[in-house]
């Protein structure tokens, strides 16, 4: 009895000591409660808040790392977002602290023309996020890297002094390869080096620039030219002892019975040469050695030598490319009595044809018309599907192949059908 009686009133003083507790100093606690709150008010609204606002400007896309042997054409543009984060931190944004990339791994190298590809952009400040872009996706285009080499050319600047003319340009080195795009590279169609002239009649020795162009003379871009210089030899000639002439070919023999010579065309058509002044002065051509086109029954081209007179030297040293151009001699070859046949008559029926027979003429090769029999051409006029009964009907006339029909005399047959 004792020992429960001594365990109550404990518990009747723990009661009365958390009683105290919670009531002691009330005023005191209230007051810290209540600060407590308005701090955590005061800092909830002072505490920075995340927008989301467009970006005040564009943001340019970055060039990709494009792998060896390929190169991008042309720039991806830029790019507009919109941006979250702090508001402070937002505003204060540039647009170095962007940057707008595109992956690499995602170009499709074997695709030829514009690919979309997809663009990222990222903020320089982890507190700041890039919500949206636009345009999402850009056109990119990739081109291989190819090489050309070409030979130098000359164009020249000026004229050469009076009295004077220019012999063939000789270039050190005499090719250069241009790189570049592939098509970049496959518009150049030459590579010019400009030499200027001087004011005396002396050989022109210079370093001149070596420019790809293109077929209309413009120059080429985004290709390089390696060399970029080349070295430049121009000879500078007196006029008073060159002189220009025209360059005629020469033929020997007779062509193929059955063919005749259509034309003949020689390159260089004219060539400069320079001797005695005596000699050039009465020169009024250069003629080709003969070439034999005996038995020629097709086009042939040779190179063949020109004929100078003696002390007569070419300015720029060359042999005449001659085509000789044969064609087969042609006529025409009468039929006077060709028969009509009346072709797709219907079982159980007859047909005649009015006129039974045409007057043909027929063109081509004299081979052709030498090697022809009457029975070679057919006249025909088509009575399918038809019945009883009379129809005008064109005829058709048939020969060879290669051949030609000029005229049918009628060109339109009666054709009476009738029962058997």
């Amino acid at each position: 009895m004792r020992a429960g009686g001594a365990i109550q009133l404990l518990a009747l003083r723990g009661r009365v000591d958390l009683r105290r507790a919670l009531t002691n100093d009330l005023p005191l606690k209230a007051i810290a409660v209540v600060l407590t709150a308005i701090v955590w008010v005061v800092v909830a609204e002072t505490a920075p808040k995340d927008v989301t606002q467009p970006f005040g400007g564009r943001v340019p896309i970055e060039r990709p790392e494009i792998p060896a042997g390929y190169v991008q054409r042309g720039t991806l543009g830029d790019v507009a977002v919109k941006i979250r984060g702090p508001l402070g931190i937002v505003s204060s944004i540039g647009v170095q602290d962007l940057h707008a990339t595109i992956d690499p791994t995602t170009i499709d190298l074997t695709r030829a023309g514009t690919q979309e590809v997809a663009v990222r952009v990222v903020s320089g400040d982890e507190r700041v996020k890039v919500v949206e872009v636009a345009p999402a996706v850009v056109g990119l285009r990739v081109e291989r890297v190819i090489s050309r080499s070409l030979a130098v050319q000359a164009r020249f600047a000026n004229e050469p002094p009076s009295g004077f003319q220019p012999a063939t340009p000789v270039f050190a080195p005499i090719e250069v390869k241009v790189s570049g795009p592939e098509t970049s590279v496959a518009a150049v169609t030459a590579v010019f080096a400009t030499v200027r002239f001087g004011d005396a009649g002396v050989d022109v020795l210079q370093s001149a620039q070596a420019q790809a162009v293109d077929a209309s003379g413009a120059p080429v871009p985004d290709v390089t030219v390696e060399p970029a210089a080349v070295q430049a030899n121009v000879p500078v000639l007196s006029t008073a002892t060159t002189r220009t002439v025209p360059v005629l070919w020469a033929l020997r023999g007779s062509v193929a019975p059955g063919f005749w010579v259509s034309r003949v065309d020689a390159n260089p058509i004219a060539v400069t040469v320079r001797g005695p002044r005596s000699s050039i002065a009465a020169l009024e051509r250069i003629e080709t050695t003969p070439i034999d086109v005996t038995g020629l029954a097709s086009d042939r081209t040779v190179r063949v030598a020109l004929t100078l007179p003696e002390g007569v030297t070419l300015v720029q040293a060359t042999d005449a490319s001659v085509t000789v151009v044969v064609v087969p001699l042609t006529g025409t070859r009468p039929f006077p009595i060709v028969a009509v046949q009346v072709l797709g008559v219907g079982q159980g029926l007859a047909a005649d044809a009015d006129p039974k027979t045409v007057d043909v003429v027929v063109s081509g090769t004299l081979a052709q018309l030498n090697a022809l029999r009457p029975e070679d051409i057919t006249a025909t006029a088509d009575a399918t599907s038809k019945g009883v009964g009379s129809y005008p009907t064109d005829v058709v006339v048939r020969g060879p192949q290669g051949l030609t029909v000029s005229t049918v005399q009628p060109s339109r047959a009666t054709v009476t059908i009738r029962a058997k």
